[in-house]
């Protein structure tokens, strides 16, 4: 680590030099920094705006999952058969989900060593169980708080090694000469003063970019950066690919599992609160029906197209009509039971009624029926001020995962000579994706880019970085000096309407007209950036910067999803493009609604989408297979002896 001051333009610099810098505090983050530790790669630096922020400490459900290769019980299990399951989520290249399947045992049992407390039988057995798109029992869980659990343990040690931390930096351009990357600039929020980052390799560990919509699962403070990568060329893909459901607004928690297997009754309320409905009641005429889907969005959290028709994502789609197209706002009570009066139990699905009778919970009210099924997940609320027994709760279908994201290679590295992305950053998820796999796959990259990074990308950074980037320097300054001189704050009212607007036309529900239309505003509106948006004092160049970044994403992403309808793309995974030629999910609701199904279409295809100039570029390509390679002992052994197999 080296540190210089210089002036340049004007201004005094601080530059810091590492090999390598990893961008986010996250459970991936931390792994990359410990791992690079590990391999005798030490002169690396961790920053982030705000190190008890982000998704992978403040995130969780009744029950968050974390999904690995299975590690008990007869039933059979291997690395293959796991990558295949990666695989079959449609437009997963296949390396990524031979990696994901092969170092899922190791990442785990890391955890585990680190003191993560996953449960196991008296005999030492990592049990499991089922969950979304998987046919195995691969899924664990530490409780509400698995990737908060995991963070701390991970950043504990971090910490013990004394690796160097950056908090409160903000960052605001990735610095890259030629098709390679050189540095950061960040700004230093607690001082308003810039520092430059001169490194070899970046690790972007920044989550996915929570902050394009108002309806989110993820924490407030969490915003990704994904933006900037793009800006910098770094190529997306599967953007279009995102897990949606159903969340409570304040505090941001995903209201999976218990939470609707208990039954809560479902109520909209006019912007006032008054006038409240039970608006279920309108769409269903059968009782039994209803609330056998409200019990089944507990197994079926994510918003998905093929469970509209016959599952529980009807539920979805009637929050989301009610609140973003009606205006109203909905709140779960879990103070009545839906209709108003008692449950008949035997009106339920067999699925249902057998697990309500096992789990002795066929009595009293929701709320009696959480208290006794998950007193966790009513003391989740009760810690944040919100008492479930006398005030209902609010929720909205709510973005809460990136299945897309940058393109990155078998090591985690994007086409941008070392720029890796690791965790939510990247885009190896696919469009249906095992429940927990997410915290995998973040452990999993981390180790690949650290791997990579301590074989191959050693060394000091290249010297003259001012002469390299100084451009890129330049044009943050200007932006800057161009900010200043507004006479009104209306920052906080432009981020409220683009991400309203995002909310309302990029989310689950999506109609390509409507998609077209805010494109072409967005491309507006960043022509016209520098001029119409202005900012009163320097207090708010980070707002200032987040702002243009986040228009960047959306053009992007939104670009994204036109292109995607363009080559002839429909309804899959979380996401519902309207169709007038299509089927009508229930008689009562409105034809905008009409939809068809891709059905595993375009599988085997997946999109890549270039930024450059304020303009989208699109590729497509056939989806890589699973790697058959050559598992002979003996050439494996003389590979690993010669080079690791890093290449």
């Amino acid at each position: 680590m080296r540190v210089q001051q210089f002036r340049f333009c004007g201004m005094d610099m601080t530059v810091h030099s590492f090999n390598t810098v990893i961008v986010g505090t996250g459970a991936a983050g931390y792994n990359a920094a410990e791992r690079l530790y590990q391999y005798g790669q030490t002169d690396i630096a961790m920053l982030t705006e705000n190190i008890l922020a982000g998704t992978s400490r403040n995130t969780g459900s009744d029950k968050q999952t974390y999904y690995k290769l299975s590690l008990s019980g007869s039933e059979c299990d291997s690395v293959k058969d796991m990558a295949q399951v990666f695989f079959d989520g449609q437009c997963v290249d296949g390396e990524h989900a031979l990696c994901e399947a092969a170092l899922s045992a190791q990442c785990f049992l890391h955890l585990v060593e680190l003191g993560v407390p996953f449960p196991r039988n008296r005999y030492g057995e990592f049990v499991g169980y089922k969950t979304d798109h998987d046919p195995s029992r691969r899924a664990t869980s530490a409780g509400p708080y698995t990737s908060k659990i995991m963070t701390e343990r991970l950043q504990e040690s971090v910490e013990n090694k004394n690796i160097r931390i950056y908090n409160h930096l903000q960052v605001l351009r990735i610095l890259t000469e030629g098709r390679s990357a050189r540095g950061l600039v960040c700004l230093n929020k607690d001082q308003l003063t810039y520092e430059i980052i001169n490194c070899k390799n970046i690790i972007f560990a920044t989550g996915g970019p929570a902050g394009m919509f108002a309806d989110s699962a993820y924490p407030a403070g969490h915003y990704g950066a994904t933006g900037i990568a793009l800006e910098a060329g770094a190529l997306g893909k599967n953007l279009t690919e995102w897990q949606f459901g159903l969340a409570s607004i304040k505090p941001r928690w995903n209201v999976s599992g218990t939470y609707m297997q208990v039954l809560p009754c479902f109520i909209s309320t006019d912007p006032d609160g008054r006038n409240p409905k039970e608006f279920l009641l309108d769409y269903f005429h059968d009782k039994g029906e209803m609330l056998s889907k409200i019990f089944l969005k507990g197994y079926q959290w994510p918003f998905d197209v093929r469970k509209v028709m016959s599952g529980s994502s009807i539920i979805d789609l009637l929050v989301y009509q009610e609140s973003c197209i009606r205006g109203r706002r909905v709140f779960l009570d879990f103070r009545k039971n839906p209709g108003g009066t008692g449950i008949d139990f035997d009106c339920l699905s067999k699925e249902a009624y057998d697990y309500l009778r096992k789990a002795e919970a066929c009595f009293g009210t929701p709320i009696d029926r959480l208290r006794h099924m998950n007193t966790p997940a009513f003391n989740f609320y009760l810690d944040k001020g919100i008492d479930l027994r006398t005030e209902m709760l609010e929720v909205a279908l709510s973005a809460q995962h990136n299945n897309g994201g940058l393109k990155v290679d078998e090591w985690w590295q994007t086409n941008i000579e070392g720029l890796f992305a690791v965790g939510e950053a990247s885009g190896t998820h696919g469009v249906y994706r095992p429940g927990g796999s997410a915290l995998n796959s973040g452990q999993v990259g981390a180790v690949r880019a650290a791997q990579y990074i301590a074989a191959r990308r050693r060394g000091e950074p290249e010297e003259k970085l001012f002469d390299a980037c100084g451009q890129g320097i330049k044009e943050i300054l200007c932006m800057e000096r161009g900010a200043l001189g507004g006479q009104d704050d209306c920052l906080k009212e432009s981020w409220q309407r683009i991400t309203r607007r995002m909310s309302r036309v990029g989310a689950a529900i999506r109609n390509v007209e409507d998609i077209r239309n805010t494109c072409r505003a967005i491309e507006k509106e960043m022509e016209t950036f520098h001029d119409t948006v202005k900012i009163i004092s320097r207090q708010q160049l980070g707002w200032y910067f987040r702002l243009r970044e986040t228009l960047i994403c959306q053009y992007v992403y939104l670009s994204a999803m036109e292109d995607y309808v363009n080559h002839g793309g429909l309804s899959r995974g979380s996401s519902m493009y309207t169709d007038s030629r299509g089927v009508l999910p229930a008689p009562s609701l409105p034809d905008r609604f009409r939809y068809r199904l891709d059905d595993g279409l375009h599988a085997d295809e997946i999109q890549e989408v270039g930024y450059s100039q304020g303009k989208c570029s699109f590729y497509w390509r056939k989806v890589h297979p699973i790697p058959d390679i050559d598992d002979f002992f003996e050439n494996v052994w003389r590979d690993f002896r010669k080079n690791k197999n890093i290449y």
